[in-house]
């Protein structure tokens, strides 16, 4: 019995209460045996894998190395909260062995095409793997939890583990290779785990605010110790009010805040009312750059891999914020422009 199958079933219950993108309580999750499909399908060699999220299919490549031919569906800049899956996608999720999610509902909206596949073959949701003290509750909401687990490295690294233990499960004669592989990525996780904590610690301890356009880095401000705020709520169909907007300006003022970011995959326009609110008020502030919250960068690119996306951003904002560190990021691997935000040092 494939141990995801109960999370399908708790997202069915919740997508009629919840807006997309809020995550399930655990408590809401049936009896497993209830989504579990009659059958599991023919072994191939390679078997193909197919996940939804970036941040998802990177580690399913890293894990599964050459016994698995891993697709993805949502691409770079893409918003997995509103994204709608297509005929195509529909179509590549029937022909996977495996389907692996981010879950929390993250992809809302995909919620109806992943209970149909699971009814016939092995889905798993990533997140709701994990132990429930590796998750943030959403203030507010009833025990539900924020999706955006891959902000804090030391919690995705639990999923890399995760999907090791899933592929082991499907593939038992590969066991032992699915752990290999992990392990060794697991080495250069907490390379950077160790990179984001001295690097966001090395901003002013009055600057260490991260205002961005959505709530996704807030795994990101536990795990590094910076105060996290976010002008839109968890997911990026809620709307930001005036009086958010002139709290935050407040916030910049009063702490000295040089930059706030913007985000890859969500439009700038309500960051960009706080740079012109704060100006109002006789501070500058600064669009410190793009961060990459629900979609990694541009496909074939260091920012393009799970590492290459948390380092971007923890050097990104290190620097922005008064900070210190090195142009080339934790691995001397980011592009240049990304090296130079302003206010950096």
């Amino acid at each position: 019995m494939h141990i995801l199958r109960r999370s399908l079933a708790a997202l069915l219950l919740c997508v009629s209460t919840l807006a997309p993108g809020l995550g399930c309580s655990r408590s809401d999750v049936p009896d497993p045996a209830r989504a579990s499909p009659q059958g599991a399908p023919a072994r191939q060699s390679p078997y193909t894998i197919v996940a939804t999220v970036g941040m998802v299919r990177n580690i399913a490549q890293e894990v599964a190395g050459d016994k698995a031919i891993v697709k993805g569906i949502i691409g770079t800049g893409v918003d997995p909260h509103l994204y709608r899956p297509t005929r195509n996608d529909v179509a590549a999720l029937m022909g996977a062995d495996v389907i692996l999610y981010s879950g929390l509902l993250l992809e809302g909206r995909m919620v109806d095409t992943l209970v149909q596949m699971a009814r016939s073959k092995p889905v798993y949701a990533v997140t709701e793997l994990l132990e429930e003290s590796y998750l943030l509750e959403l203030p507010g909401a009833g025990g539900h939890h924020d999706p955006h687990v891959w902000m804090d490295v030391g919690a995705w690294m639990q999923a890399v583990r995760a999907v090791a233990k899933a592929l082991g499960e499907y593939d038992p004669d590969n066991r032992e290779a699915y752990t290999a592989n992990a392990e060794r990525y697991l080495l250069e996780m907490e390379k950077l785990h160790a990179y984001a904590k001295t690097a966001i610690q090395s901003i002013p301890e009055r600057s260490r605010v991260l205002i961005t356009a959505h709530d996704a880095f807030n795994y990101f401000g536990r795990a590094y110790g910076i105060d996290v705020r976010g002008i839109q709520g968890i997911s990026t169909e809620s709307e930001a009010g005036l009086e958010d907007i002139r709290r935050l300006v407040d916030t910049l003022v009063d702490r000295n805040v040089c930059a706030v970011f913007v985000e890859s995959s969500v439009p700038d326009k309500n960051v960009r009312s706080l740079v012109e609110g704060a100006q109002a008020r006789g501070h500058a502030v600064a669009v410190g750059g793009e961060l990459f919250s629900d979609a990694m960068g541009a496909e074939g690119t260091y920012e393009g891999t799970y590492i290459g996306m948390l380092d971007h951003n923890v050097t990104l904002v290190a620097r922005a914020l008064g900070g210190d560190a090195p142009e080339g990021g934790c691995n001397g691997r980011l592009a240049p422009p990304h090296g130079h935000p302003a206010g950096a040092r």
